[in-house]
């Protein structure tokens, strides 16, 4: 990646399971080895089990902080990675959903791969984004608003924020790619 990210902040938002570990793995080495301070956020610290095909564990790791205690003020970027389960548990977490609302409302980047835009559809923050996403999301996409399209990757800067998307691990290289371009904005 050629992209620099030194002095850059960046928070990964994660339940403390269900995390697709490719999808939290792959962007925090890389996005860490282009130079940004990476954080793992999830509803309570410490370990966060994640899965590999939403159903075989995999490794563990730490959340450093909880999200009730994480301020959008600390960071440049959000990546909300994948896994069914995942994705599902943080969109019923109500400080989960209020983080998203205040990336939104500070104009500042968001990526999300595979089921993660289930987080953004809950926050209610996609009218007039163009995205990708796990397929079976499509409908989910449009009924909150977005247009969905099935893309390796899609970046789309309308409504004064920047939403980087993908639609699973496949997808992975041109993700962590566009995702970084945002970031460094």
């Amino acid at each position: 990646m050629a992209t620099d990210l030194t002095g850059k902040k960046i928070a990964f938002l994660v339940h403390n399971s269900g995390v697709e570990q490719p999808e939290l793995e792959q962007p925090w080495n890389d996005l860490g080895r282009a130079g940004a301070a990476t954080t793992l956020i999830a509803p309570e610290t410490g370990e966060v089990q994640a899965f590999t095909n939403d159903v075989e564990k995999a490794d563990t790791f730490t959340a450093e902080l909880a999200v009730a205690d994480a301020d959008v003020a600390d960071y440049d970027g959000l990546v909300i990675p994948g896994g069914t389960t995942n994705a599902d548990a943080l969109r019923l977490d109500e400080d989960a959903v209020a983080l998203v609302k205040a990336f939104v409302d500070a104009g500042k980047p968001i990526a999300a791969i595979c089921h993660g835009p289930w987080l953004l559809v809950e926050a209610a923050v996609l009218d007039g984004k163009t995205l990708t996403s796990y397929a079976s999301l499509e409908t989910d996409v449009r009924n909150a608003g977005g247009t969905w399209v099935d893309e390796e990757s899609f970046t789309c800067p309308a409504n004064d924020w920047t939403l980087v998307t993908s639609r699973d691990p496949d997808d992975l290289d041109a993700f962590v790619e566009a995702a970084a371009a945002a970031f460094a904005q």
